[in-house]
């Protein structure tokens, strides 16, 4: 256990991050999976509104320093490809 002020604090924070990270960790995972569902359905509507909502959260991810910028934008670009795989099928 932490024996100094800066020390408990620092534990503290650790503490704090680790839940927010483990929330946006969770809802990152669930966004990419409701496009992917959506795609394997073939339902387009539904890969579409998923992947508007997956676009503008995984960028908000970036804004709030859960993910790096072109991590996000990797994700995206790849899940632009898989919904627009739907619509050449």
């Amino acid at each position: 256990m932490a024996n100094h002020k800066s020390a408990k604090k620092r534990a503290k924070q650790t503490i704090k991050k680790t839940e927010r990270n483990r929330y946006y960790r969770t809802r990152y995972k669930n966004i990419v999976k409701a496009v992917r569902a959506a795609v394997e359905e073939g339902n387009k509507e539904a890969a579409l509104e998923a992947f508007k909502v997956a676009n503008k959260q995984l960028h908000h991810f970036v804004s709030k320093g859960f993910l790096k910028k072109q991590t996000a934008s990797r994700k995206v670009s790849r899940l632009h490809k898989l919904v627009n795989s739907l619509e050449a099928a």
